[in-house]
């Protein structure tokens, strides 16, 4: 997040820093006289022209390195060492001065448009206007306007990039704002900037030099994710972080089954604190939450707290009693679970997320809620307050998962919600045979072989049915099921090579037995690191959803 918010505030900088571009002199007639007529919407189409052939000029450039299946990897490595470059060379006087010979004589092209900057035109040719002058400034804008491409090509995100390029197109339409509706005073007083124009440069180099070190830094390792801190729980006077607005809590209904306990109403537990947890046992963030779930429950269920886990299923074979009853015992939950199969109660409290708490107090009204992981130091503190325990030793939290901002996203396999961008050219609901690519981009995905791709999942249509995936994070999970009855063995490898020092504990022997349907932790690497994990089938039959990824 750090780093996405310095790209983003390093495209507005950059930005605002063409207007110290040499090719500024040429360019400056043309803008200043626009501010001279009295119309006012000619210099705002030579602003939207010009930030309008920028913005389309950078986004391009990044979806040409996207979808042209280069590695990510590669180009963000490079990237960092032109940026480098591009610093250095916006500090040194020398390396500037070579680098604007090479594009200085496109910045004439300008003399070539005189009939465009008719001082009598509107919107529209200043719109054109606009886009030509950032054409013509395009070259001259030398390293600072590389260095904004540059940002967007690393990029993980297209939102990300989205951001920095907007906050790049911003920057330079300020000061051409300010131009064209304030030339005259600027006439006056543009002089300052010439004369400053080296040590403007000079420090947007440093700034650049700097900003490349803290994202190696935290490539690396040291930061490229975070922690949920070891935080110490504080008591409270209030809730942290309630509803400005707690609303009577919805009733739990339609439920087709309880585990650990007779059927529960909400409107029987007035008196009680109660915390509604709305999870599903093959999603891993689920999963990571139940530690701290299970600790509350030991800790204040002879205080007051019950716990009830609604298990809304992700998938048609969550709805099986046995395959929940299965997760809840292996997972060692004793409080309350409901499974919610026709997503009734979900929909009751108009829930979309898995992990989603809802805390509910001992009037019966909803007073807080949290949605995801992290944040169980104040939800511990919440059910604290809630309780009226104010004396209890104040106890430490330690984490247990952490997140990076490159990690690969989650992966869904169905035609339903699979990246097209990601994944192969898929036939739906018949078997079909797929080839591997030559290459597989980061994060994307590919199939070999004879397989059926459904709505939600792929199905194994014969042995030596193979899936490949490129992640990158430290451990890989799968959910996988198997409808044949009897246990089904898939090879695992990675990088080419089968799983061994890395393998995470559903592995034995480079391979995974698919004996129920559920999640699977395949890879568990020392470091955060990036790979190719190959799925190879012995059996037809087995069952693929989607693959998940953390740290």
């Amino acid at each position: 997040m750090q780093s996405d918010l310095i790209s983003i505030l390093l495209g507005f900088i950059e930005g605002f820093a063409l207007i110290i571009s040499p090719c500024i002199l040429p360019i400056l007639p043309i803008v200043l006289a626009s501010s001279l007529v009295s119309s006012k919407q000619r210099p705002l189409g030579i602003i939207s022209g010009f930030t309008l052939t920028f913005a389309l000029f950078a986004f391009f450039s990044r979806q040409l390195v996207q979808y042209t299946g280069i590695d990510v990897d590669a180009v963000r490595h490079l990237s960092y060492l032109i940026l480098l470059l591009l610093g250095l060379t916006m500090i040194s006087s020398y390396l500037s001065e070579k680098f604007g010979r090479l594009t200085q004589r496109l910045s004439q092209v300008g003399s070539a448009f005189p009939s465009v900057n008719n001082p009598q035109g509107g919107f529209y040719s200043g719109l054109f206007l606009g886009g030509l002058i950032s054409i013509i400034w395009t070259p001259c804008a030398g390293p600072i306007l590389a260095a904004v491409i540059v940002q967007t090509v690393i990029q993980k995100t297209t939102i990300i990039s989205f951001f920095t390029l907007l906050a790049f197109a911003l920057g330079a339409a300020v000061p051409m704002f300010i131009m064209a509706f304030y030339g005259r005073k600027l006439i006056d007083t543009f002089g300052f900037f010439k004369q400053k124009a080296l040590l403007f440069r000079k420090i947007l180099g440093v700034i650049i030099i700097a900003s490349v070190g803290y994202m190696i830094y935290q490539e690396k390792g040291y930061s490229a994710s975070f922690t949920i801190p070891e935080t110490t729980v504080q008591l409270s006077t209030s809730l942290v972080d309630g509803l400005l607005i707690p609303y009577k809590a919805p009733a739990i209904e339609d439920i087709e089954a309880w585990i650990n306990s007779p059927p529960l109403k909400i409107n029987e537990l007035k008196g009680k604190v109660v915390l509604i947890d709305f999870w599903t046992y093959s999603c891993i963030n689920c999963v990571r939450t139940l530690p701290y779930l299970e600790d509350w429950y030991h800790k204040y269920r002879n205080k007051g707290l019950v716990i009830i886990g609604v298990h809304s299923p992700e998938f048609a074979f969550e709805k099986n009693l046995d395959n929940v009853r299965n997760a809840v015992k292996r997972d060692g939950i004793l409080y309350p679970v409901a499974l919610d199969n026709q997503f009734t109660t979900w929909r009751n409290y108009n829930n979309h997320y898995w992990p989603a708490h809802y805390l509910i107090d001992k009037q019966g009204e909803v007073v807080y809620q949290h949605f995801g992981e992290g944040l169980y130091d104040v939800t511990e503190n919440n059910i604290r307050f809630l309780l009226g325990i104010d004396a209890l030793p104040q106890e430490k939290q330690t984490a247990t998962q952490s997140y990076s901002y490159l990690e690969t996203p989650e992966t869904y396999l169905g035609y339903a919600r699979a990246d097209r961008s990601l994944s192969p050219y898929l036939i739906h609901d018949k078997i079909a045979h797929y080839s591997f690519p030559e290459k597989l981009p980061l994060n994307a995905w590919a199939l070999q072989g004879e397989w059926q791709v459904s709505e939600d999942k792929i199905i194994a249509g014969t042995s030596n049915a193979s899936l490949k995936i490129h992640f990158k994070a430290r451990k890989v999970f799968m959910v996988m099921s198997n409808p044949t009855g009897k246990p089904i063995r898939v090879q695992v490898l990675l990088n080419g090579k089968p799983l061994v020092n890395n393998q995470g504990k559903e592995v034995k022997n480079s391979s995974i037995l698919v004996n129920r349907d559920s999640i699977y932790e395949v890879v568990n690497n020392k470091q955060f690191t990036s790979g190719l994990l190959q799925i190879i089938t012995t059996e037809p039959g087995v069952e693929i959803y989607t693959f998940t990824f953390g740290n």
